[in-house]
C-alpha cells in the first residue's frame, strides 16, 4: 500500500513538474527563410497569448509578411499579405507588458501604436536586448512580451540581414519579401 501510495505521487509530482516547467504551448512559424519555434509564456501573459493563439487557430498569419526588418534591433511581422496590404484584425488588447518578462534577444513581444492597449496582431521578435522597451513605473508602458524563441534564432538572423528598402510608404521593408507561410500550435 505505501509503495503504491509512493508511486502516485511521485507521478504526481513528475507531471506537475513538467507542466510547471512549460508555461504554455509552443507554436512554429514557418517562413521562405527557415522555421522559427517559438515558446509561449501563457503563465505571466495570458491575455496575450490567447490573442496570439486566436489569430493562430484562425490562420491569420498564413501568407503574411516580415514586412518591418531593422538590423540589431528587431523583426515585426503579422499583420500585411505579400502585397502590403493590411489585413483586418480582431479588436485590441490590453497591455500586459508589466509582466516580468523583458525584451530580451530572442524574445516575441507584441507591436502596437503609441496607444499602450492597441496590440492586435503584429508582433516582433527582438535581435538584442531592448530594456528601452520594457515597462518601467518611470518610462511608462512597455511593449508586451509574450514568449521566446528557442530554435530557429539562426533564421531570425537571417531575415534581420536581409535588405531593406522603402515601399508604399513604409520603412525597413524587405527586398525579398520575408514571408510567414504558416503559423501552427506544435505542443
Amino acid at each position: 500500500m505505501r509503495r503504491r501510495l509512493f508511486a502516485l505521487l511521485a507521478s504526481l509530482f513528475l507531471f506537475a513538474s513538467a507542466h510547471a516547467a512549460s508555461p504554455g504551448p509552443s507554436v512554429l512559424i514557418k517562413t521562405n527563410f527557415g522555421n522559427i519555434k517559438v515558446q509561449l509564456n501563457a503563465q505571466k501573459a495570458p491575455k496575450t497569448v490567447a490573442n496570439f493563439l486566436h489569430y493562430v487557430d484562425s490562420g491569420f498569419y498564413k501568407n503574411t509578411l516580415f514586412h518591418r526588418v531593422i538590423p540589431g534591433f528587431m523583426i515585426q511581422g503579422g499583420g500585411l499579405t505579400v502585397n502590403m496590404t493590411k489585413k483586418p484584425t480582431f479588436p485590441p488588447i490590453v497591455n500586459e507588458s508589466d509582466n516580468g518578462l523583458k525584451n530580451v534577444r530572442g524574445s516575441i513581444a507584441m507591436a502596437r501604436t503609441m496607444a499602450p492597449n492597441s496590440a492586435t496582431s503584429q508582433f516582433f521578435i527582438n535581435l538584442r536586448n531592448n530594456p528601452g522597451l520594457n515597462y518601467s513605473p518611470t518610462n511608462g508602458p512597455g511593449y508586451a512580451v509574450f514568449g521566446k524563441v528557442v530554435q530557429g534564432m539562426n533564421v531570425v538572423d537571417a531575415i534581420a540581414a536581409t535588405p531593406t528598402t522603402d515601399r508604399d510608404g513604409r520603412q525597413n521593408v524587405p527586398v525579398k519579401p520575408v514571408i510567414i507561410e504558416s503559423v501552427t500550435v506544435i505542443k
